[in-house]
């Protein structure tokens, strides 16, 4: 009952964040901060592994499924950087100070276990305040495809240090091997489960079976990857990959209904997960007083933790993304140039004489801008990996005894969690305004090339299905009802009036809906050929795939309401 509570009352401070213009991750938190000190009140209690197993696979999964593959090795540079690199730099430089300082007694350890729970941020919040302000399209593909990746890395040195702690044994003792282990066998059983999903739903044919069956994916996913010890979190996000790319071969209805049940499951979870942060502070702290430990010394090492999980990525972003920007003006700014011969130049870089190959010429080497780099450097929030990753804290060590300030950990997880939430939550959108940084016109002018690309190929594609069907007519009709065939499947069917009766088994309702299907088939399968060719943007295709769609339903829907 008291979950229920929750989800109705997220969605209604949801609902009114949206009719205000609020951001409702933020409104949430602090509406449920207050009401956890409510008198009597009583929060729910939810195992870390349902939180695990319930909340985040369906989260990465439809974020997955809107991401395509090709945007995600475009931009992997980045997003490799940010979601991997960034996160062992974050937990290990967490670890260390905390250590060092010795504010709360953590070993380094203890300390890695902690940096191990802040380290990956959720980019939930970013992404949605992200695309309300227009930020430009590339920052918003590298934001997305590091929260796809981050949660892997933070969980799989979660795992490790953990288990140096506790004094238990790890599927393989090696940590980088077991780090290797689970980046390989994870994405493998993500890809089976894909391809199986896709070939089980060739054989359904049916539009609400084959939704239910993609509720199922993610959590089959996760749970069967973890039961193989690799990481549950990449066989998420390599399926929703899979099936995302795979979902041409359903049907229009299964592709549409889809797109809104992941939507609305989205807006649920989402809310749920910052309601449940937001009512745990009091217990939080109730949890602390029991063991004892100084609110004092806590909140001192928690403002500590934060800093330098706030510091740490605008560091890390700089030299990262900063760096080549730098070394470009000064090579410019000494004017040595590089040699024709493939000599160096001033700061001893060599000509490239080799073209580049297949997979490098697919990703983006560009720099993002200093503007852009600030943004990305304050999108640090932390969400549900760290709510869960602390929860998931074992209550005993292998020997028996108390796990080692568990208190402790959970209360600055939760305090960085929280802060970050505020802090940078409630500047981002301050940000993005007083930077200028809107993509929106650039964005604007590439979308509408990109779809004349796009409208250009359908429209070929159906000229060719239709110059064929003219060259190659079926038997058995008059060649006017022929023209009349083709020229209202030519008007992309505007005027459900000329259309035969869905119903009708004639020779001419049969040619149409033969033929306007083949137009369809012929124009999807144009687009997704292009795109893989990398002469349309993916987002385009994508864009007019759903126009078919919704054409297609729009002709469905008049042709039937006819009977």
């Amino acid at each position: 009952m008291e979950l229920i509570l929750v989800v109705v009352g997220a969605i209604v401070v949801t609902a009114i964040a949206h009719q205000r213009g609020l951001e409702p991750a933020l409104i949430i938190v602090v509406v449920g901060i207050a009401a956890s000190f409510l008198p009597g009140f009583e929060a729910p209690e939810l195992d870390s592994h349902i939180l695990l197993t319930v909340v985040l696979p369906p989260l990465l999964y439809s974020a997955a499924l809107d991401f395509s593959f090709p945007t995600f090795v475009r931009n992997i540079k980045p997003i490799l950087g940010l979601g991997v690199a960034l996160v062992l730099v974050t937990a290990f430089a967490v670890a260390a100070v905390s250590a060092w300082l010795v504010v709360v007694p953590l070993t380094f350890a203890t300390a890695l276990v902690l940096g191990a729970i802040v380290a990956p941020p959720d980019a939930v919040t970013a992404v949605a305040v992200g695309r309300k302000l227009g930020l430009p399209k590339r920052v918003m593909a590298i934001l997305t495809g590091e929260s796809l990746i981050n949660d892997a890395a933070a969980l799989a040195l979660f795992l490790v240090a953990v288990a140096q702690v506790a004094g238990t044994h790890t599927f393989i003792e090696n940590p980088v091997l077991l780090f290797g282990y689970s980046a390989m066998v994870g994405p493998a059983v993500g890809a089976a489960l894909g391809y199986v999903t896709l070939w089980i739903r060739k054989r359904l044919n049916n539009p609400g079976l084959e939704t239910i069956q993609g509720l199922v994916v993610p959590f089959a996913a996760f749970i069967a990857a973890e039961e193989l010890h690799a990481s549950g979190v990449l066989a998420v996000v390599v399926a929703g990959f899979v099936v995302g790319s795979g979902t041409l071969g359903a049907g229009y209805q299964t592709r549409l209904q889809e797109r809104y049940v992941w939507h609305a499951l989205d807006v649920l979870l989402e809310a749920f997960v910052f309601a449940y942060i937001g009512l745990h502070l009091r217990f939080v702290l109730e949890d602390l007083r029991e063991q004892h430990e100084s609110l004092a010394e806590v909140a001192i090492a928690s403002a500590i933790v934060l800093f330098i999980v706030l510091a740490i990525r605008p560091l890390s972003v700089f030299l990262m993304f900063g760096r080549g920007v730098l070394l470009r003006h000064v090579d410019r700014t000494l004017s040595v140039p590089v040699p024709a011969g493939g000599g160096r130049g001033a700061l001893g870089t060599k000509k490239r004489d080799k073209p580049d190959g297949k997979w490098r010429s697919m990703i983006d080497h560009r720099s993002l801008s200093w503007r852009e780099s600030v943004v990305v450097s304050w999108t640090g929030m932390r969400g549900v990996v760290t709510l869960a990753a602390a929860a998931g804290i074992p209550l005993t060590m292998a020997n028996g005894e108390p796990f080692p300030e568990r208190a402790t950990i959970q209360a600055i997880a939760f305090s960085v969690a929280v802060g970050t939430l505020l802090l940078q939550g409630w500047t981002l959108p301050p940000l993005i305004r007083r930077l200028e940084l809107s993509g929106q016109q650039d964005d604007q002018s590439y979308e509408r090339d990109e779809t004349r690309k796009a409208e250009r190929v359908v429209h070929d594609a159906a000229d060719e299905v239709l110059a064929d069907f003219r060259a190659n007519p079926p038997e058995g009709l008059d060649p006017r009802v022929l023209a009349e065939i083709r020229n209202t499947i030519a008007r992309h069917s505007q005027d459900a009036d000329e259309m035969p009766d869905p119903e009708a088994h004639t020779r001419r309702a049969e040619v149409f809906s033969g033929l306007y299907r083949d137009v369809l088939a012929a124009q999807r399968a144009a687009l997704i050929s292009e795109r893989d060719a990398g002469n349309i943007d993916d987002d385009a295709v994508r864009a007019m795939l759903e126009r078919l769609d919704l054409q297609e339903a729009g002709v469905t829907s008049r042709l039937e309401s006819r009977l």
